[in-house]
Formats: C-alpha cells, structure tokens, sequence
C-alpha cells in the first residue's frame, strides 16, 4: 500500500511504503480525532466506483477488495457504534459486530466494549428481530426510531433484547437528532456505512464530520445510486484532504468536515 498524501501525526509508514500495512498502523492513522467533540463525532465509511455508483446490483460487496475490507475492519475496531439505515441491514444482511483481538487493548484503553454496538435507524421499524444481529451481538443492538413509532414495534424490539433509543419527536427519525442520542448513551465516536439514503440526510442536516471514501478502478452504470441520496444542501459543504492511500488502483480518501 502506498500513501500519497500525508497521513495524521503519529503515523509510521515511509512516504512510498509498498508492503502491507499493519492493522495497528492503520489504525493510528484512522484514529478519531484525541479532542473529538463530546457531543459526538460521525465518520461516514462508503465506497464508490469511478462513476459514482455506491453499489452493483443493489450490493456494495462487488465495488470492495481486500484492503477496503481491512480499512472497514480497522474503522469498525475503533467504533463506539456503527449506524446503519434500517434498508441497508435488510439488503446486506447485517450481522453483530465482533470482537477482534487486534483492538482488544486499544479498545479497553479507550473505555470501549469488546466491539461496536450497531445502530439501526428506522422509523416504522419494519425489521427482523429474529435476525443474529438482534438475537446473538456481542453488545445489545441498538434501534433508532421516533417518539411516534408503532408501539407494537418498539416492544418487539425490546422483547428481541434491541434496546431502543428516540432521535425525533414524530414518528420518523430527525437524523439531527441521532448523533446527540447517541452520544448521551455515552457512545461518541460513531461510524455511519449507509446507505446513501441515511447518509444524505446526515450530510444535509450537517452532522457530518468526515468521510472516509473508497473509490474502487470500476465502472458500473446504470441508475445505481450515488453514496449520498438525500435533500440538496443550500450551499455546497467543503471538506478538507487528510489522506490518500492507494493499492491496485484502488483509492482510500479520509476528508473531515472543514
């Protein structure tokens, strides 16, 4: 792997480095920010082919390679939670995070679980709860909804062992609100993976910190979705360059919020 623009302070790796790179140095050079906002800060992991398909026949996998892999690990690892839109755990049938032995010590020292709760943001609650993701996590799955959801649902998710939480007075979700409900159950360093639909609406309600893309050598066509499908922002929102790092012609960009 090789970077072609320089990484954050504290990061190893020579400036041309073509060897594989560890998991650790990975994650120092994904580490969230030591000064992250107490309020929260949401990290967007997405990958895109080169013509702004964020999927292939309505599945990310196809657009990955090993190394994008190993980053969504690395970025998993360093998680508090993982938010995911209630369409996106349907289409890729989302499983519980799980503990890795590569994080063990990072995450302890941090004050973190063995792994990452996943964050299921969904406004009528049309989910599965029967699914691993509810009934086998290593640390209870969380579920994002409105004070106004179907009742029968919510106790549904309870009864699967989901511990709910509330990000909007009606019965939709405010995705304003997901970040700062989530940060008050102590869970502050957050990883959103989509989809674009969720990621749109986080872009557009400006609670969007960074962005870590990967752009896969591929083109796909069709009417796929771009990685954000949500409300036009009045003004276009600048982000700043932290970090490319490239493998086989793929791109791996981490830009935060300026």
């Amino acid at each position: 792997m090789r970077r072609l623009f320089p990484l954050p302070s504290g990061s190893t790796p020579a400036e041309t480095d073509d060897r594989e790179w560890t998991l650790e140095e990975l994650a120092d050079a994904y580490a969230y920010p030591a000064a992250h906002h107490p309020g929260g800060w949401l990290r967007a992991n997405m990958v895109s082919a080169l013509d702004g398909a964020a999927h292939h026949e309505g599945r990310s996998q196809p657009l990955s390679c090993p190394t994008d892999m190993r980053i969504f690990g690395v970025l998993r690892g360093l998680a508090d939670a993982v938010v995911v839109g209630a369409e996106t755990v349907r289409r890729e049938g989302y499983r519980p995070a799980r503990a890795r032995e590569a994080f063990a010590a990072r995450r302890a020292a941090a004050g973190q679980p063995p792994a990452p709760a996943v964050a299921v943001v969904s406004a009528g609650l049309d989910l599965d709860f029967t699914l691993p993701l509810f009934t086998r996590p290593l640390v209870p799955t969380l579920v994002l909804t409105g004070e106004q959801a179907p009742a029968d649902r919510v106790a549904a998710a309870r009864a699967a062992g989901a511990e709910v939480l509330v990000a909007g007075s009606g019965a939709g979700v405010d995705p304003a609100a997901v970040v700062g409900a989530l940060a008050a159950h102590g869970y502050t360093r957050l990883l959103t993976e989509g989809g674009p639909r969720l990621l749109g609406q986080f872009a557009a309600a400006g609670v969007l910190d960074e962005l870590c893309l990967s752009l896969a050598p591929l083109m796909v066509s069709g009417d796929a979705a771009r990685i954000t499908n949500g409300p036009v922002l009045t003004d276009p929102e600048r982000f700043t360059l932290d970090s490319i790092l490239e493998e086989d012609g793929f791109l791996f960009t981490r830009y935060r919020r300026t």
